[in-house]
């Protein structure tokens, strides 16, 4: 009985404690030309693999794992077949310049791969599925009929489907081969068919179906150079080949005689949501390297975040997913409720069809739509103006309404304030709390483009050490390792400039002496501002005193103007006078100088003070015309100086109070007696005299 009870005993124990158990996923590689160019392994296969669930006969598939159970690393891996097509003698082979392992689809049929992997905290199996089949083509294009097992051959009869249809029929995708035969430079030739055409396999002979298959079978040849009517002479005399002569249904989600065969069965088609596929074209330097400056951005590193968000709040800004994962993007970008990728190993990065919608449609690049409505800031302030912005900014912004939030009651963590890349806010120049009036800001909202017109500019020349690793596809204007700053897209409004730095301020705005650049500036400000934030009197914030101090509304305030200028991170550039403003009017609200108004004074001024005598508080009123340096001292009855209230700080146009308490620090240190209050503001100084009382 005794033995029993310890078993028990330790039973219990034993299921309080969370163990480490590794998770293994098996991920499916694309590859694109760069990377037959520059990795030998990959040249005996010399064949563009799509990283699709369903390939043509004869392509070889790429696969590795990954451990997303825990952080313990692989030590070994075993891949085997679980079941083959009939016939087959598929092997799977080890490319270990890569850590990859491959295999050639040799039959059509279904190819079933396991791997079991050894980490130091366990073991784990997983399998994961592959189609190899032939190609279809599509029908119904170019006044072509359509036959069964063609994709419009059922798919016609689905209204969703035959708009999707209609609007990649005319896209770019849609129209290429048609458009480069007739009217394409004197060196397309069939060397470029293979990303202008459905299965054109280049390198090896693999009989699948697609164009290259098709074309020898009829008998049609390329006879260069392209020239009006070549397709209305191949619509003619090879209409069976019509139906693979462009970018295809089967070139995004794989060759298609499976799906048909098998009723439709959707799991041997690919919905890809990655950039897989897309680099098989878009992936080729020097002249097609979008793939390889979107490999360069910080969007193919999303954060994953996987959070299981009730249906209520999807695909608000209260959904994380929305803008860490790329599928969660596109559900939201069509308003609906999709899968919610809830591990590592579900999460789609940021990839090409986040942002474009490859079956193409009015918008600028085929960018997709924001759900009507939703091209707002938490604020409510609109974003539509911006066009392609609109894209960015759906993601790049604070999230939360600072008038709302900040008077808010709930929790105060780490996480407050606005949200990491509140970019689309600084630009537009909103939602930074206010200390009596609004902020002027700049005019970069009305770029064309907003972000996409400087973080797109082209990337620098074939042959630079910043080539694909800014501007682009990058969306970067920075390249680290260089130490190179992106300023082309800067240049038509600010002519001879090399380098942010360049970007002077027009005044010393932080108080160090010095006028610097706009990053100086903007920075200094930040530093000040956080010397003012509580611990008070050292370069570093405590949110913990901040939060205990839930009713001082100004505090918290100052604070997420703080966090809006952090979390964005360009330090000023995107909305240099904006960023500055909010910077300033909340380290002057923090010391105690409140502005009331930002109406445009007539004159420089300064009001007795009030109350009068007073004890131990006062308020000092003042107004500034014009933004200036401004100094406001207190003196005793001697001429000596008692109290600094503002050290030559840039002060904008406005009217502003500020509050003396005579007690000082320790409480005791100033006298009854008469004072004087002096303020200086370019080159003007105004004296008044005041009466303490104790």
């Amino acid at each position: 009985m005794k033995r029993l009870l310890l078993i028990v005993l330790a039973l219990v124990v034993l299921s309080d404690v969370s163990y480490s158990v590794p998770r293994a996923k098996i991920v499916n590689h694309a590859t694109n030309p760069e990377m037959l160019k520059t990795i030998p392994a990959l040249v005996p296969d010399s064949t563009i693999a799509t990283g699709l669930v369903s390939v043509g006969r004869g392509q070889y598939v790429y696969l590795s794992v990954f451990n997303f159970g825990d952080t313990a690393a692989i030590s070994s891996q075993t891949w085997t077949f679980v079941s083959r097509p009939t016939g087959s003698n598929a092997a799977l082979t080890a490319v270990p310049e890569l850590g990859w392992y491959k295999f050639r689809t040799d039959s059509l049929g279904e190819y079933n791969v396991r791997v079991s992997i050894i980490t130091s905290s366990g073991t784990k199996d997983t399998t994961a599925t592959f189609y190899a089949s032939n190609f279809t083509g599509f029908g119904n294009f170019s006044g072509q009929p359509t036959t069964y097992p063609k994709c419009m051959s059922c798919h016609g009869g689905m209204p969703e489907f035959q708009e999707i249809f209609n609007r990649w029929k005319v896209s770019g995708h849609g129209t290429t081969f048609s458009e480069m035969i007739d009217g394409g430079p004197a060196s397309f030739n069939t060397s470029c068919m293979k990303c202008h055409t459905t299965g054109y396999d280049k390198n090896l002979v693999n009989d699948n179906k697609g164009f290259d298959d098709v074309a020898r079978n009829l008998g049609w040849v390329w006879t260069p150079p392209p020239a009006p009517g070549k397709w209305d002479n191949l619509v003619t005399n090879y209409p069976d080949l019509v139906p693979l002569a462009t970018v295809g249904c089967e070139s995004c989600h794989g060759a298609g005689t499976e799906h048909a065969r098998f009723g439709g069965d959707t799991n041997r088609i690919a919905v890809s949501y990655s950039s897989n596929s897309c680099s098989n074209c878009h992936g080729s330097p020097w002249r097609y390297s979008t793939y390889q400056q979107w490999e360069n951005s910080t969007h193919s590193e999303a954060v994953f975040e996987g959070r299981n968000v009730a249906a209520a709040s999807r695909n608000t800004l209260s959904d994380c997913n929305r803008c860490h994962d790329g599928e969660s993007h596109v559900d939201y970008t069509k308003n609906r409720l999709g899968t919610l990728n809830l591990t590592l190993a579900d999460q789609e990065v940021l990839g090409c069809p986040t942002c474009h919608d490859p079956h193409g449609n009015d918008n600028d690049y085929s960018l997709r739509n924001n759900p009507a409505g939703s091209d707002t800031l938490a604020n409510g302030v609109s974003y539509a103006f911006t066009n392609a912005g609109k894209t960015c900014i759906s993601c790049h912004q604070a999230r939360r309404n600072n008038k709302t939030y900040i008077t808010a009651r709930g929790s105060f963590t780490s996480t407050w304030g606005p949200h990491e890349s509140p970019q689309g806010d600084i630009v537009i120049g909103t939602n930074a709390a206010e200390f009596g009036g609004p902020y002027i800001t700049g005019s970069h909202r009305n770029i064309q483009g907003a972000c996409v017109g400087c973080h797109m500019a082209p990337t620098t020349d074939t042959g630079t050490v910043t080539r694909d690793k800014i501007g682009g596809h990058t969306m970067k204007l920075h390249d680290e390792a260089s130490n190179t700053d992106h300023v082309a897209a800067c240049q038509d409004c600010h002519p001879g400039v090399t380098s942010f730095d360049d970007f002077m301020a027009p005044a010393d705005f932080d108080g160090n002496g010095t006028m610097g650049s706009w990053r100086e500036e903007v920075a200094g400000c930040v530093t000040n501002l956080r010397i003012a934030l509580p611990p008070v009197g050292v370069d570093s914030v405590a949110w913990q005193l901040i939060a205990q101090d839930s009713n001082n509304v100004p505090l918290r305030k100052a604070y997420w103007n703080y966090l809006m200028a952090i979390r964005e991170s360009s330090r000023g550039l995107h909305n240099p006078f904006f960023e500055v403003q909010f910077l300033l009017a909340s380290k002057n609200a923090v010391v105690g100088i409140n502005q009331t108004s930002t109406e445009v004074p007539g004159t420089f001024e300064m009001s007795q003070n009030y109350p009068n005598p007073f004890n131990p508080t006062t308020k000092i009123d003042f107004a500034i015309p014009k933004t200036t340096n401004v100094t406001l001292k207190i003196y005793d009855i001697s001429g000596r100086e008692i109290k600094t209230l503002i050290n030559n700080e840039t002060i904008f146009t406005g009217k502003y109070t500020v509050d003396w308490n005579s007690t000082g620090n320790s409480g005791s240190l100033v006298s009854s007696g008469v004072y004087f209050y002096r303020i200086i503001s370019g080159g003007q100084a105004i004296t008044k005299k005041m009466m303490l009382i104790k």
